[in-house]
């Protein structure tokens, strides 16, 4: 396999080989791909948390070796657990980096990089692992206000999804890209009643096709990006948005990802 690693804070994976094709998913520092094909010098990828495929400028990526790609992906991982963090490295200038940027530990205990190893100088950071549903709707709420994008993945910029993948990422449980592909993981909530916090919502459009999610709170509410990351009311119809005295969205079905 032919990989590469992002070691950039965000980098934008596009829907076809051009810097003016739509930008359908983001790359955070660490996120491994492979590579599965080329065009001039666009390189066609494959993420290796959740097998989403678009298109990255070669440029914005670093490539690696088999045996390195190897090395990091059984290697012990660290997430980023705020919302921006500073890495630094011997000889060469800082680089930011978001919340849910991954951190790959060498056998001595730093952080591998490109450049040789990186050190932590802002930020905390800890290792992903399975938290109870009511610090999966905490962690949402560190993206409130983030502005919607699409294809996004950072509290600069996030979709429905991609705030639903990051949460969950954070929290040690991975998830698929995209809302639809994420409700056929987990496990059916039968009534409205019986979900809890940090379990998952999903609408659909009049054709019934999924396409809009978000995390629910456990109290009528639920956290979503619509415009901006936002708490909204959330009943057996759907949400309802106080401020336009409405139904937004129409729910379709609840998951839940966590057996605490």
């Amino acid at each position: 396999m032919t990989g590469a690693i992002c070691y950039l804070s965000l980098v934008a994976v596009r829907a076809e080989p051009s810097g003016k094709s739509e930008m359908v998913n983001q790359l955070l520092f660490g996120d491994l791909t492979e590579i599965i094909d080329s065009y001039d010098h666009w390189l066609k990828i494959r993420t290796l948390h959740d097998g989403y495929v678009g298109w990255c400028d070669q440029k914005q990526i670093y490539l690696l070796p088999d045996e390195t790609l190897e090395v990091l992906k059984g290697s012990s991982i660290r997430i980023i657990t705020d919302i921006t963090g500073q890495l630094s490295t011997t000889g060469k200038p800082g680089i930011s980096v978001v919340i849910g940027s991954s951190l790959y530990i060498l056998s001595n205990g730093m952080f591998a990089g490109p450049n040789g190893e990186y050190h932590i100088t802002d930020g905390e950071y800890g290792m992903p692992g399975l938290a109870n549903p009511e610090e999966i709707a905490e962690t949402a709420s560190l993206y409130l206000n983030a502005p919607y994008l699409w294809g996004g993945r950072s509290p600069f910029g996030i979709d429905c999804s991609g705030l639903v993948q990051m949460v969950f990422k954070i929290n040690g449980i991975g998830l698929k890209r995209d809302a639809a592909e994420q409700a056929t993981q987990g496990i059916l909530i039968n009534l409205i009643e019986e979900s809890r916090a940090g379990d998952i919502a999903f609408f659909d459009d009049e054709d019934g096709k999924i396409i809009h999610t978000g995390i629910i709170t456990g109290r009528g509410s639920i956290i979503h990006a619509s415009g901006e990351v936002r708490i909204d009311l959330f009943d057996h119809h759907g949400i309802f948005n106080k401020k336009d005295g409405k139904y937004t969205h129409k729910l379709r079905v609840i998951k839940r990802y966590t057996e605490i």
